[in-house]
C-alpha cells in the first residue's frame, strides 16, 4: 500500500497552477509515491483566496481537476474526532492550520507544508528538502 500524504493549501495550489518548481525535489517524489489526501478545511481556505481575490479559481474547481488529474482525495474522518485533534493545536490561532494538522495527527500522517510553524509544532509535518 502507498504511502498516506496530507497536502498544505499551498502545495494544493502550486500543484493546480503546474508549479512544481517550488518543491522540492524529495516532496515532489513524496507526491509521486503516495495516497495524496487533503482536509476539507484545504478547499474551504482555496475558496476563500478566491473570494478575496488571491487566487483565479474556486477552491472547489482546483480540488476537481486535482482529483481527476493526479487521484487528489478528500479525507473524510469524522468532523467532531477532527475538532477535537484541532483544540489541541493551540500553537497557533490560525483555524486552517488547527484543522489541517490535527486530521493529519488523528491518522499519524505526514503532512507536506512548506509553513515553518506547521513544521515546528507537528513532528510529522514534512517539506523533503
Amino acid at each position: 500500500m502507498a504511502a498516506l500524504t496530507y497536502l498544505d493549501t499551498h502545495v494544493v495550489a502550486w500543484l493546480f497552477a503546474g508549479r512544481l518548481d517550488l518543491l522540492p525535489v524529495g516532496a515532489r517524489r513524496r507526491l509521486d509515491a503516495g495516497n495524496l489526501l487533503i482536509s476539507p478545511m484545504v478547499e474551504l481556505e482555496l475558496e476563500t483566496l478566491f473570494a478575496t481575490g488571491r487566487t483565479a479559481k474556486a477552491g472547489t474547481e482546483v480540488v476537481e481537476s486535482l482529483r481527476l488529474e493526479i487521484g487528489l482525495t478528500i479525507c473524510d474522518l469524522p468532523f467532531p474526532q477532527v475538532i477535537e485533534a484541532a483544540i489541541g493545536q493551540s500553537w497557533t490561532r490560525d483555524p486552517f492550520d488547527r484543522i489541517l494538522v490535527g486530521q493529519a495527527a488523528l491518522r499519524q500522517a505526514p503532512l507536506l507544508t512548506k509553513d515553518d510553524l506547521i513544521r515546528q509544532h507537528y513532528a510529522q509535518a514534512v517539506w523533503d528538502e
